[in-house]
């Protein structure tokens, strides 16, 4: 009895195998597009709490001053919104005083949201750059889906997320309980405090375990964020299969360009033994080079090499020079030095004029010619 497998079901990730490849520079740009990054939240959120209490703990005086004087313009006021104007209570006062508190309430807020916001753009440009995209805002009914919507509920990340909860609120509430524990005796002594040196001292109090709180965050922050650009980098890898097939989508298919070199390669090389009958003379190794050479005054300062081969296509240069009586001269060292260091259409270097010039005299002269 034979059975037969498709092996594809034992292989990793798919039938594309195991993603142990690192992800390619096109598809990380494709995931950024996407909107896919390595990004902590923790980051921003860290950095927003610890402007917050920087901000508090170097202007709370002025937030105090500001507040007691937004309560004693409604305190002052008060008179007139309880002043009866034909047995009804004023709705015009009541809305000048309302708007007048929302306004100073929003003065003293502004610096608070405005450095908000550039700190949370500042955290996020840290971490991913600018490069804004618009296709997380996009609607996708995938997102919609309970299967999907069960699945990151019930998974690894989801698990790692409540641990990571757990640790802080751990963290968090070591903090609050050692910093209040040390100052327990401040805490009891506000009994017999008055009320603002009281409330000032709270204030205090509270802002500085709000800066312990922020930095110990900022810490879980960062450690956050080196977790996401690993597991960003692991979710973005790809298999073998999937490097090859974006390769030819990028560049072509490697067999195709392959061709296509190989029909420039013969394009050249036909063009090189049209040149070989123009040549004055061929240098040989004898066996494993061949070099053609021309010289024309008019035409060049110095010699050209017009062609040039090794093995079988020295020997294919030798025949071609043989059909069209171009003479051809063993000269071992030379053939090796012209081959190696002189293109095709290239002037023979100065260092070489005296041998090849030694080698085209032979040859004239063989030829009777000057």
């Amino acid at each position: 009895m034979i059975l037969n497998y498709n092996l594809q079901f034992f292989a990793k990730d798919g039938p594309g195998g195991e993603k142990t490849e690192a992800a390619t520079p096109k598809k990380l740009e494709d995931a950024r597009k996407e909107g896919q990054v390595a990004k902590s939240r923790e980051v921003g959120l860290g950095m927003s709490l610890l402007a917050l209490f920087l901000i508090l703990k170097a202007a709370l005086g002025w937030i105090g001053e500001s507040l007691l004087e937004c309560f004693s313009m409604i305190y002052n006021r008060i008179p007139e919104l309880v002043k009866l104007q034909d047995g009804m209570l004023p709705a015009a006062a009541f809305t000048a005083v309302f708007r007048n508190a929302m306004l100073r309430i929003l003065l003293i807020l502004a610096p608070f949201l405005i450095v908000g916001f550039i700190v949370a753009f500042v955290g996020d440009l840290i971490q991913v750059k600018w490069k804004p995209t618009m296709k997380t805002l996009s609607p996708k009914l995938s997102k919609m889906n309970p299967a999907k919507g069960l699945k990151k509920i019930i998974s690894p990340q989801s698990l790692i997320e409540l641990l990571k909860a757990i640790v802080k609120i751990a963290m968090i509430a070591y903090i609050v309980y050692s910093t209040l524990r040390d100052q327990a005796g401040e805490i009891f002594a506000m009994y017999d405090m008055p009320m603002m040196q009281a409330v000032a001292m709270t204030g205090n109090i509270v802002i500085n375990l709000g800066i312990k709180i922020s930095v110990f965050y900022m810490v879980i922050a960062g450690l956050d964020f080196l977790y996401q650009k690993w597991k960003f980098a692991e979710d973005m890898k790809m298999t073998k299969q999937e490097v090859k097939e974006e390769m030819k989508n990028s560049e072509g298919d490697p067999q195709i360009k392959g061709k296509q070199r190989q029909r420039m390669r013969e394009a050249s090389r036909r063009r090189m033994m049209q040149a070989v009958p123009e040549a004055d003379v061929v240098i040989t190794n004898p066996t494993h080079y061949a070099v053609a050479i021309k010289y024309d005054a008019d035409a060049y300062a110095a010699p050209i090499v017009t062609a040039k081969g090794e093995d079988f296509l020295a020997q294919k240069i030798k025949e071609t020079a043989r059909e069209h009586h171009v003479e051809i001269v063993e000269n071992k060292p030379l053939a090796r030095m012209l081959y190696a260091n002189v293109e095709i259409g290239e002037l023979v270097p100065p260092e070489l004029y005296q041998a090849v010039a030694e080698v085209l005299a032979m040859v004239y002269h063989a030829q009777g010619r000057a």
